[in-house]
């Protein structure tokens, strides 16, 4: 299902969360639970991953995250702003220790000047802090926006950890 390289990284996920006793949640709105999916991929991945949001309407970010309508409605729902509350909705959600969040234009239409298709905000939390992301893939497919967006989640996750 999922190329190589994103297998070892939700595998390495799994191991370095599992090693440090952490649990994970997900956030994901333009990935529509990929993230997740790929994790749960691995065997064992239940000893880490607690659960995965799929956020894809501004309602569901407010309702299931606690993202405030207003945030989504002054900052728009790709952006860094709604990227991290999304990420702090999940942990105080989840009651995870790390979690990861993704929002973002896929396309092929629903871009604009300011915010075309391809860019993804990114935001993560965890041992090693909170981070925020912003990749620019470009109009690249609505598969490659998405998988190019599950590596970078899965990297993020790695790197909140601690690994």
């Amino acid at each position: 299902m999922f190329s190589y390289d994103i297998q070892a990284l939700a595998r390495r996920v799994v191991e370095e969360g599992a090693a440090r006793g952490l649990t994970i949640a997900c956030a994901e709105s333009c990935t529509g639970g990929l993230v997740a999916a790929a994790i749960t991929a691995v065997p064992g991945s239940s000893a880490v991953l607690d659960r995965g949001f799929v956020t894809y309407s501004n309602a569901a970010k407010t309702q299931m995250l606690d993202v405030p309508a207003e945030l989504i409605e002054v900052s728009g729902a790709v952006s860094e702003a709604v990227a991290r509350a999304m990420a702090e909705g999940a942990l105080r959600n989840a009651g995870a220790d790390v979690s990861v969040a993704v929002t973002g234009v896929a396309g092929p239409g629903g871009g604009s000047e300011a915010k075309p298709v391809g860019l993804v905000h990114f935001a993560a939390i965890g041992p090693a802090g909170a981070v925020h992301v912003e990749h620019r893939f470009g109009d690249i497919g609505r598969e490659a926006v998405r998988l190019e967006s599950v590596r970078t989640a899965l990297g993020l996750l790695l790197d909140r950890i601690g690994a």
